[in-house]
């Protein structure tokens, strides 16, 4: 296990190796996620796991621990989305001729991650994407009530004739 995560490493080489690696990144180190929080005060507390499974697939398993400032769309207050994920990314070469078949290779439960053939991946931007990707498209904090009502149907807009109204005249009688 290693604290120190590089910025970019050769996925082929940490999947021979069964290298590991663990660390803690504030929200503010995550550009693309900042875009849809309320705010960056926090931190991602994540493991990245390289090694193989029982059927010699290539895998790099990330662990999220988070907790998330969201804005709640019904309140308009800030709200902590708890995210706490483990996702497992087959890894696929980018030159293989057979891609759609090697993704539908993969076991249940992984997802794909295509890598270049020189092994090239950035640990930072995958633990991203999969904040982002865990971030609710309508964030609403729990508890916070729905807003249901009748609402009425003004004079004016009832009193507009049907524009289909014409048509019922030419529909044929039988």
């Amino acid at each position: 296990m290693s604290a120190d995560v590089p910025e970019v490493v050769d996925a082929w080489r940490m999947v021979a190796a069964r290298r590991e690696f663990v660390d803690r990144l504030p929200l503010s180190a995550f550009p693309r996620l900042r875009e849809v929080l309320a705010d960056d005060e926090g931190e991602v507390a994540y493991t990245v796991s390289f090694d193989r499974d029982a059927l010699q697939v290539p895998y790099v398993e990330l662990g999220i621990e988070a907790r998330l400032p969201l804005l709640c769309q019904r309140t308009l207050q800030r709200f902590v989305f708890p995210v706490s994920l483990v996702q497992r990314l087959g890894l696929l070469r980018s030159g293989d001729d057979e891609g759609e078949a090697a993704e539908a290779a993969l076991p249940p439960g992984y997802e794909a991650l295509v890598v270049a053939d020189d092994g090239a991946i950035r640990p930072v931007d995958l633990v991203e994407d999969e904040l982002i990707l865990a971030v609710p498209v309508v964030p609403v904090s729990p508890g916070s009530e729905s807003v249901e009502r009748d609402w009425p149907v003004a004079a004016d807009e009832e009193a507009q004739i049907n524009p289909f109204a014409a048509l019922s005249a030419l529909k044929k009688k039988e």
